[in-house]
């Protein structure tokens, strides 16, 4: 059938339906859910694909996550691609599946009349694996193998039913079993709603107007990204930044990136990237891939409908065994987590040189990843994970936002109440953080402050995180944001700091003090208005001498009021006029 004369009506109504089916998934899998990390923080991800395994639809969820969602739908059906109706492959190798142990990958089959007519599929993360540390996410690992049970495409469901066999190997290699598998109950019933939506649609509007649909938004999409790379100026754009360490090593690690514009595609080259390391920052491909998709998403326009059709004009150069592209068995724990926003970093630095009216300054470029668990007073164990927010990075025409998660991931905040209620801890302290937004004509956004008390005999933690030495990068004059920093208070008071990666052992009436990164600032501190500036010491953003000493503005500290004349003075000074 013609584009032309296709029913654009039935078209828009079937593109809503696939999105919103792909999102509803979501729903049922957040609210059936066990562990926190899925039902509060929401640590999960759906997607919707053709019978060619192409992307056709995907929730507002995790960059991450559906980045590689693609990637793993692509692999995993080629590695057992033998599926039959009420089946459905289960896997979380990095080397298969796009990310890393603790992501789940679940992908089912949909079948109208005997045939496949698409897949669904979700990804999300458990908050045990197995592996050397609970959590399984250690900041100090050599290889794969310990970071926990490498599940390759497996059929866990087969004609509606799990396999038991496969669920009792699962359950007796981590910590907390009926949390894990009341998770993957949970995935199942996604990839169940998400089977039945496409099955109603399609007897609502029939198969091949469904199947012409499909194909219509994917060349809408692509029609679409081509026009916004053809309005960017042709030629050739590098850029790089630096992990500040491997986890194992103090050295600081490179990504580099080259962009070239050129007839209607875009070419990401990673020539001159580091190697592959021996610690956990190594990035699975699927996980790099979903870096790109995501950058070009948001500084084109993001209201493109997000599909196979977006990335037709990509074209990748990514070394083998480089940090963005690492074999077997090169651990990745890390690399989803922190190296993927790294990535993000340095595309978007890239971009500044192209359009640089649409980029903002760096964010604080890590997920701050903590994971601890151990045994309760009456021996049960317990395991809990999560990422803070920081601030994101000031831009053209506006502030950065105040503790937020940036660019790779999309989760929710995990409310104390949530935590005290299911896990050994006391929160002592959780506030934005003053100063850590870099100064600029539009303010960084402030880093968070998160404190907690452990109220078990022990318990094993890890932290992998980044920007604790090199701080998010300013724009067009702007400072950099404030580094992370950790802390561990303890029960004697005496306080010790502690690296971004590392995993350590704390005892009952310890406190984990966490200090994230700020956003970097946009624009001369120097240009911000003074009003602006009161307000943000008002909020408690910036304290009364960073406004006097950084932005030259003079406040009365009894009053709160601004003093224009002085003001006038100490900027023209500090200027240099």
């Amino acid at each position: 059938m013609n584009a032309l004369k296709r029913d654009l009506t039935t078209i828009e109504v079937i593109k809503g339906a696939l999105i919103y089916a792909a999102e509803e998934m979501g729903i049922a899998l957040k609210k059936s859910a066990y562990s926190p990390n899925i039902k509060e923080r929401m640590d999960h991800s759906c997607a919707i694909f053709d019978s060619g395994r192409r992307l056709i639809a995907q929730a507002e969820h995790i960059p991450v996550h559906l980045g590689s969602m693609t990637f793993a739908v692509r692999e995993g059906l080629r590695y057992r691609g033998d599926l039959e109706e009420g089946d459905m492959l289960l896997f979380n190798d990095p080397y298969i599946s796009g990310t890393h142990l603790p992501d789940l990958t679940l992908v089912a089959p949909v079948f109208y009349k005997s045939d496949i007519v698409g897949y669904v599929a979700n990804k999300a993360h458990h908050t045990d694996i197995g592996g050397k540390t609970p959590g399984s996410i250690a900041g100090d690992s050599t290889e794969l193998y310990q970071e926990g049970l490498i599940i390759p495409p497996v059929k866990f469901v087969k004609e509606g039913e799990i396999d038991e066999e496969l669920s009792n190997f699962i359950k007796v290699n981590v910590r907390t079993p009926e949390v894990q598998m009341g998770d993957l109950r949970a995935q199942i019933a996604a990839n169940n709603l998400g089977i039945a939506r496409l099955i109603e649609l399609i007897e609502n509007y029939g198969l091949e107007t469904v199947q012409d649909a499909m194909n219509a938004v994917m060349d809408y999409s692509e029609r679409r990204v081509r026009a916004e790379l053809e309005k960017m100026p042709e030629g050739t754009y590098t850029a790089s930044d630096f992990l500040e360490d491997t986890g194992n090593e103090e050295n600081p690690v490179e990504i580099k990136v080259e962009i070239a514009i050129k007839e209607g595609n875009i070419i990401f080259d990673y020539e001159g990237t580091s190697k592959q390391v021996n610690g956990p920052v190594n990035a699975p491909l699927g996980v790099t891939i979903a870096g790109i998709y995501f950058t070009l998403v948001s500084v084109t326009d993001p209201n493109i409908p997000i599909n196979d059709g977006c990335f037709r004009p990509i074209i990748l150069n990514i070394p083998k065994r480089c940090l963005l592209n690492p074999e077997r068995p090169a651990p990745v724990a890390g690399g989803n987590v922190e190296t993927s926003q790294r990535n993000v970093d340095v595309l978007l630095k890239a971009f500044s040189q192209i359009i640089p009216e649409r980029i903002p300054a760096a964010g604080q470029g890590t997920m701050n990843n903590v994971s601890l668990g151990g045994l309760r007073e009456d021996g049960t164990p317990w395991t809990f994970y999560e990422t803070i927010g920081g601030g994101s990075g000031g831009r053209p025409g506006s502030d950065g936002v105040d503790g937020v998660h940036v660019n790779m991931t999309n989760t929710m905040n995990t409310p104390i109440e949530a935590i005290e209620a299911y896990y050994p801890i006391r929160f002592e302290s959780y506030s934005l953080r003053p100063d850590s937004g870099g100064a600029g004509e539009w303010r960084g956004g402030c880093g968070i402050v998160r404190s907690w008390t452990l109220l078990s005999p022990t318990a094993t933690v890890s932290i992998l995180a980044e920007r604790n030495k090199i701080r998010p990068w300013g724009l067009n004059g702007g400072s950099p944001g404030a580094a992370g920093e950790y802390m561990l208070r303890r029960a004697d008071g005496s306080m010790v700091k502690l690296p971004s990666k590392c995993t350590l052992r704390v005892y009952k009436g310890e406190t984990l003090l966490i200090h994230t990164p700020g956003g970097g600032g946009y624009g001369s501190p120097l240009k911000r208005r003074p009003e602006y500036v009161l307000k943000d010491v008002k909020n408690g953003f910036v304290t009364i001498g960073s406004a006097e000493r950084v932005y030259g503005v003079v406040i009365n500290p009894l009053t709160m009021e601004l003093n224009l004349e002085e003001t006038e003075r100490l900027r023209s000074k500090m200027r240099g006029d």
